[in-house]
């Protein structure tokens, strides 16, 4: 039981006198001690009629069991129907409440004006930890609420607020709280409606937090873009180590973001992608990543499109990749069979940690039946091996002449021929030649036969083409969102997108690279006391030292080549109340002197003395001169066309 006074709580009768002051006026030892024992209890009885006389303020009936467990360390309050003004009661008498660690208030209805009380419980409180407020229709309206309590609260390491039906707006709110909060530890947004713009938000909340470990975001609605801009934010993620997406429909999309995302990441441990929609081709895509990653632990992909095939390569991953951190991956419902049986005990003995759930041994790789294939194609492909033409095959048949042919001599021809075609495939092609029934065939028929192979050949050769175009698109789309989304989740006070990393190799997309600003620019004092730009053409340039007495004297070496910095010099010109900056990047007050001087200067030459003004203009009489001879050695040359040979 707590030992608070009444001075001690937000919430006091001053016109009620303590028990505790007429005992104290008793001066016997022993009335002393009784006076001690009553006033214990009377401290202990007085959070409880804090409570009570708060519950009798805002008309609800107390809680008996949080009566009866006054000054436990957990307080589960679950299923208690408490609502706002219950709530509220609670927040009154938990104001100095020094014991209390964990508070459970899942279905309890407390809606967004509940969570205005709790939000100055927490700023009073500093000794409550884990808060739960799950189902409890917080809705849009409490939002904001939670948001300011993610701000406020200096004690809060644990937040539930899953069912709460929450949307992609909300989700902007806890974004820019967690953004600064770094104490939050382990938070809970399942069960919510994060959709297309919430995923959005939840990347830019992984991107910027640096404190989250642990992420329950199962039963959102996070699919396509949503998926891969959160996958994005994972990518930069430095903190997380157990993230929960089960339930969310990632798909094969958001499985090639999320492999892009495992190349990068090196501290997530635990995984769940279950009933996310995933076939082979997703799992193939998420195997790309974990052939780089080196981290993760866990893979929770139950209950997905996958087959044996898909079972497979996630072994073959772990056993090709000897610096892989798997130890545990869940297929529970694929069936799988022999083969991938001896597969995994090969792929434990170099993995003993290795453990892999599956459904049973009765699986099957389903082949595709045997294409047709066309035997008026085979016939062609057998004659441009040979290098001979159709009438070449067609006239060995006909020794008449006259262009047609029994079918009993085209069979009979055929069979004893060296061309692969079994007996269906041969009367396949007699039922195609002799449409009719009249028992002959010619050469023409055979001819546009050839030529409808031809088309139908072509035909599906642009389908098989225009297949892999749109799957390659649909691939370098997806590959191209993600990198736009790591691009908008990347702090820019410390990282910008690297030249080299937006550019795309006939290989396939190059994986995006933040690089530090000094990549550009980078500015190094050397020995000699001169500044040494480096730029990254890897071309340096050695400027005059400051407040040196050598003067600065310019040559003509190629190597000696000037780099400005545009957006710096953008900015300058735009601002008229703009510095003049040197090429240094530090203000010189003798430039200063000559732009007030020349009105015409703009901030490319205040940048640095000019080398000499009047080399522009004898350059351009040289060159002058130069056309001038040029056009008197053409004249002379028409006009005496035998010397110029001569």
């Amino acid at each position: 039981m707590s030992t608070l006074s009444f001075e001690d709580l937000s919430l006091k009768d001053e016109g009620c006198l303590s028990p505790t002051m007429s005992q104290a006026t008793d001066t016997d030892s022993e009335q002393d001690l009784e006076s001690h024992e009553k006033k214990t209890i009377s401290k202990e009885l007085s959070v409880v009629e804090v409570y009570a006389e708060a519950c009798k303020l805002v008309g609800v009936v107390p809680v008996s069991y949080f009566i009866r467990n006054l000054g436990a360390t957990t307080m589960t309050l679950t299923h208690h129907g408490l609502g706002p003004l219950g709530c509220k009661a609670l927040a009154i008498a938990l104001v100095s409440d020094e014991h209390i660690r964990t508070l459970e208030l899942a279905y309890n209805h407390i809606e967004a004006e509940g969570v205005k009380c709790l939000v100055e419980l927490l700023r009073a409180n500093f000794t409550i930890q884990h808060l739960d407020l799950s189902n409890n229709h917080i809705k849009s309206e409490g939002a904001e609420h939670v948001a300011k309590m993610l701000l406020d609260s200096i004690s809060l390491k644990s937040l539930k607020l899953s069912g709460n039906k929450f949307t992609d707006d909300d989700a902007r709110h806890f974004t820019e709280a967690l953004s600064t909060n770094s104490r939050i530890k382990d938070l809970d947004l399942s069960h919510n409606e994060f959709c297309g713009r919430g995923g959005e938000y939840l990347g830019q909340l992984l991107a910027n937090n640096e404190g989250l470990e642990v992420l329950d975001l199962s039963w959102n609605r996070l699919r396509m873009k949503g998926a891969v801009a959160f996958s994005a934010g994972l990518k930069v993620n430095s903190m997380l180590k157990h993230l929960d997406l089960s339930w969310n429909g990632f798909g094969n999309e958001g499985a090639l973001a999320m492999g892009e995302a495992l190349k990068f990441n090196n501290t997530l441990l635990h995984l769940n992608l279950s009933h996310n929609c995933l076939t082979n081709e997703g799992v193939s895509m998420l195997c790309r990543g974990l052939e780089y990653n080196e981290t993760l632990r866990v893979l929770l992909l139950a209950y997905n499109s996958v087959t044996v095939e898909g079972a497979l390569a996630l072994v073959n991953v772990v056993k090709n990749t000897p610096k892989t951190a798997l130890e545990q991956i869940n297929i529970c419902n694929v069936l799988v069979n022999e083969s991938f049986v001896n597969l995994l005990e090969l792929t434990c003995q170099e993995h003993p940690g290795l453990e892999v759930q599956y459904g049973g041994v009765g699986g099957f790789i389903a082949h595709k039946p045997p294409k047709r294939v066309d035997p008026m194609k085979v016939i062609q492909d057998y004659l441009d091996k040979r290098k001979l033409r159709l009438w070449d095959f067609f006239r060995n048949i006909d020794k008449d002449g006259t262009m047609r042919v029994s079918v009993t001599d085209f069979r009979k021809a055929v069979q004893q021929s060296s061309i692969p075609l079994n007996r269906y495939q041969i009367e396949e092609l007699i039922h195609r030649l002799d449409r009719d029934r009249t028992g002959i065939v010619d050469y023409r028929g055979l001819a546009d036969t050839r030529k409808q192979m031809m088309r139908d050949h072509r035909r599906q050769l642009k389908k098989v083409e225009s297949r892999q175009k749109k799957e390659k698109q649909k691939s370098d789309r997806i590959l191209k969102t993600f990198q736009t989304a790591v691009e908008a989740v990347t702090p820019r006070s410390s990282m910008i997108i690297s030249p080299g990393g937006a550019k795309e190799e006939s290989g396939g997309p190059q994986p995006f690279s933040a690089t530090p600003l000094s990549s550009w620019h980078h500015i190094v004092m050397s020995n000699s006391s001169r500044y040494s730009v480096t730029n990254l053409s890897g071309d340096h340039v050695h400027l005059p030292m400051l407040g040196g007495t050598s003067p600065y004297r310019p040559t003509s070496s190629p190597a000696m080549r000037s780099y400005s910095q545009p957006n710096l010099l953008a900015e300058s010109s735009r601002s008229p109340t703009s510095k003049s900056i040197s090429a240094q990047g530090i203000r010189s007050d003798l430039e200063m002197e000559p732009s007030k001087l020349s009105p015409t200067a703009n901030s490319l030459t205040r940048s640095r003395p000019a080398l000499n003004e009047e080399q522009p203009e004898s350059k351009a009489k040289t060159k002058k001169l130069k056309k001038r001879k040029l056009k008197k050695h053409n004249n002379k040359d028409s006009k005496d066309p035998i010397k110029s040979i001569n």
